[in-house]
């Protein structure tokens, strides 16, 4: 029975995806999916704590528990306040780690593609689609088309620029820096403005991209800017340059167009939608390793002058009456 005066709180509902911005986006439509389908209740994500803001950004969640562990390892989840949560819903991954980080939480209800009942693993599926078809098999609605973010209303540190993302979480992804300001030099040469920027950790490899690119130092976005800022240069952006990692999630999310280079990791899995702007780049074969050390030979195989010729047209599509000496800058020195 409720005192009076009190006020009952409403179910519980907690998701665990703590894992990077790329993950979190790509996630967005199952998350959706979710609060869509309990709208009397309180959403919780388990993330990252550097990841809130994004979180929030989705609109999909109201609160956020910081997790964090290194790597992609499964964080523990013992600090979660109050009762067992009403329902738990694991969006990690599909073993028993996340599974069994939630269930430690002891919830009335827990989906997991681990539990018993648990829908079988689709492993050749895009990511988006994947997590959608998990909600499916237990009755929650979900669409893998309902990705996109609500633009940004605080100014962009550098509107209509190109921006340049050089860095990924792994060198197996990160395609040579020197390639990277070939392309540089070319939309500069064919006047566009470029801004390089930078992950955490990656200043000394977007201000080496720069420097060959020939841009000013005032062009590199370093330190890891803070999510807002991040997304309203993303947004108002007129393309985006980067490898497999979450900037090009977050063109996506914003409806930027972007060219998105893929190596380890086929972009059937991973990649955007089709159709929407967006180019992904890639060369068949088998699988490599997304976590691996040294860039993939896939990666590799991805030259300069195709990157550019990529950039380029798509600026062109977007605003044809653009300056440009397309031919000249086509050229890849």
């Amino acid at each position: 029975m409720t005192p009076a005066g009190h006020t009952p709180r409403p179910p519980r509902v907690l998701v665990l995806r703590a894992l990077g911005l790329g993950d979190l986006l790509a996630g967005v439509p199952a998350l959706r999916g979710i609060r869509r389908a309990h709208p009397g209740c309180q959403v919780v994500l388990a993330v990252p704590p550097g990841l809130a803001e994004a979180a929030h950004a989705t609109g999909a969640i109201d609160a956020v528990l910081p997790a964090e562990a290194p790597g992609r390892a499964v964080p523990s989840l013992a600090h979660w306040p109050g009762p067992p949560p009403d329902l738990a819903i694991d969006l990690h991954g599909n073993g028993p780690e996340s599974r069994d980080a939630l269930a430690a939480l002891h919830p009335r209800r827990l989906l997991a593609h681990a539990c018993p009942d648990g829908p079988p693993w689709r492993p050749h599926v895009h990511e988006r689609e994947r997590w959608c078809a998990f909600l499916h098999a237990y009755g929650i609605p979900s669409d893998p088309a309902d990705l996109l973010l609500a633009r940004p209303a605080r100014p962009s540190p550098a509107p209509g620029a190109v921006v340049v993302h050089p860095g990924a979480a792994s060198g197996s992804r990160r395609w040579p820096p020197e390639r990277f300001a070939a392309v540089v030099r070319c939309l500069r040469a064919a006047g566009h403005r470029v801004v390089v920027t930078a992950g955490p950790g990656e200043d000394d490899l977007a201000r080496s991209v720069a420097a060959r690119g020939g841009l000013r130092a005032a062009d590199v976005l370093a330190g890891g800017l803070p999510f807002g800022e991040l997304s309203a240069l993303v947004a108002q952006a007129s393309l985006v340059l980067s490898g497999d990692t979450g900037l090009a999630h977050l063109a996506v999310a914003h409806g930027t167009r972007s060219v998105t280079l893929f190596g380890p990791v086929s972009p059937c899995l991973w990649g955007p939608p089709p159709g929407s702007g967006h180019l992904a780049l890639w060369r068949p074969g088998p699988p490599g390793d997304p976590h691996g050390c040294t860039v993939d030979a896939r990666l590799r195989r991805i030259g300069p002058g195709e990157v550019a010729a990529a950039c380029l047209a798509s600026l062109l599509q977007a605003d044809p009456r653009s300056r440009r000496r397309g031919a000249e800058a086509a050229r890849v020195h």
